[in-house]
C-alpha cells in the first residue's frame, strides 16, 4: 500500500517558540542547557521535517553543560540524520502494509492497533514513525466509527493497543470518547495504552486523568517506554505509583540506542530502578531502521556483548526480552544470544 508522507512542520531554526511546556527551538534549548555553539550549529544544519520537540519536565532531567548527555542526545537533531543509509526506510515495521483502515493496524491476529494521535511530549530522534503520514491515517477524522467498525466486525481481536504518537497527548474527553466505544465491543477483553508521557511529561497525569482510569471497565496495561535510568524521577515514581494503585498494570520497553543505554550497567540499572518502582521490564528492542535514525544503531557484536553480561547482571525476571521487529506481516520476534 503506497501513501504519500505528510511532512511535519519544519525543524524552527531563527526565533523563540517556547510557549506552553515544551521547548521547539533550538537556541533556547542550548541556552537553557549551556551547550557549546556547536551544538546549535550542528542542529541549525539539519534539514529535516521532523522538529525539535522536549518537554520542559523531560529537560530537566538532562544534565547541563554536557553534549553527551544520555538524554539529550535521545531528542536533540544532528546532521547525522541527514545520512541516507541502506537497509532504512520510512515505514521500517511495515505500518502501512498492515493498514486496514485509516489509523488501524492488524498486524497480529488477536489485537489491533489504533494510531490515535501523531502527537508527543517530546521527538525522539530513532523515533520509527518519524515519518508516518499522521494527517491521513487519523481514525478520528469520521469519530472512530471506520476504526471501531472494523474492530466490532472482527471478532478474533480480544486486544486493543492505543499508540500514535502518544495518546496520553489525546484530550482526555475524546480519549474517554473512544475507550467508551471500545468497551462496548463484547470480544474485546484487555486495553493497552503505550505512552511515554508517565515518564516524559509526568505532570499530564493528573488527578482528572487517574479519575478516568478508576471508570476503565477493561483491564488496563500501560507499556511506558523509557531508556535510562536517569529518566526515572521522583515524579515519575510518583505518578507510576498512583496508576498502580488504580490497577493499571505496568510494563516498560525500551530501545537499544549508542551512546545512549549500549552497557549492559547501564541496562541493568534501568532494569533495577523500573523494578524498584513498579515496573516490570519487558522489551528491549533493537533499533528499527527508520531513515535519519542510523547513527543510534549498536552493532551486532557489540549487542551480543550487551545481552551476555546483561544475563550475569540480571535476575530472569528483570531480564527484558531481546527483540527486533521483522515488518511487515511477522513483527516482533525474541532473539536469543546466537541470532544476535
Amino acid at each position: 500500500m503506497n501513501r504519500p508522507i505528510i511532512p511535519r512542520s519544519p525543524l524552527r531554526k531563527n526565533g523563540k517558540n517556547n510557549n506552553g511546556s515544551f521547548i521547539r527551538d533550538i537556541t533556547a534549548l542550548c541556552e537553557q542547557l549551556q551547550l557549546p555553539n556547536s551544538v546549535k550549529d550542528a542542529a541549525i544544519g539539519l534539514n529535516s521535517p521532523f522538529p525539535l520537540r522536549i518537554s520542559k519536565s523531560f529537560l530537566e532531567q538532562i544534565e547541563r553543560g554536557n553534549p553527551n548527555d544520555p538524554l539529550l542526545l535521545q531528542v536533540l537533531p544532528q546532521t547525522l540524520e541527514n545520512s541516507k543509509v541502506e537497509g532504512f526506510s520510512d515505514d521500517p515495521v511495515g505500518d502501512l502494509s498492515n493498514s486496514v483502515t485509516p489509523g488501524v493496524i492488524h498486524k497480529y491476529r488477536n489485537r489491533v492497533l489504533l494510531t490515535v494521535t501523531g502527537a508527543c511530549a517530546i521527538h525522539c530522534r530513532y523515533c520509527f514513525r518519524r515519518n508516518f503520514p499522521y494527517n491521513s491515517e487519523n481514525p478520528k477524522r469520521d469519530n472512530w466509527d471506520s476504526a471501531i467498525n472494523y474492530i466490532h466486525q472482527h471478532s478474533e481481536i480480544e486486544e486493543v493497543i492505543l499508540s500514535g504518537g502518544d495518546p496520553l497527548m489525546l484530550e482526555l474527553e475524546n480519549l474517554s470518547e473512544l475507550v467508551q466505544q471500545i468497551e462496548q465491543i463484547h470480544h474485546i477483553k484487555r486495553l493497552r495504552i503505550h505512552s511515554r508521557i508517565p515518564i516524559v511529561a509526568p505532570e499530564r497525569v493528573n488527578e482528572q486523568m487517574l479519575t478516568w482510569f478508576d471508570k476503565v471497565s477493561l483491564p488496563v496495561v500501560m507499556v511506558l517506554h523509557s531508556n535510562h535510568p536517569n529518566e526515572l524521577s521522583t515524579e515519575v515514581e510518583s505518578v507510576l505509583n498512583r496508576l498502580s494503585q488504580r490497577g493499571v498494570r505496568l510494563l516498560n520497553q525500551s530501545v537499544l540506542l549508542k551512546g545512549v543505554n549500549d552497557s549492559a550497567e547501564t541496562l541493568a540499572k534501568l532494569s533495577n530502578r523500573l523494578f524498584d518502582i513498579g515496573v516490570q521490564p519487558y522489551y528491549l528492542n533493537l533499533l528499527d531502521r527508520a531513515h535519519g535514525s542510523a547513527h543510534f544503531e549498536v552493532s551486532a557484536k557489540h549487542t551480543q556483548e550487551i545481552a551476555a553480561a546483561l544475563q550475569t547482571l540480571l535476575p530472569g525476571y528483570l531480564m527484558p526480552k531481546i527483540v527486533r521487529d521483522q515488518g511487515k506481516s511477522s513483527g516482533k520476534v525474541v532473539l536469543c544470544l546466537e541470532s544476535l
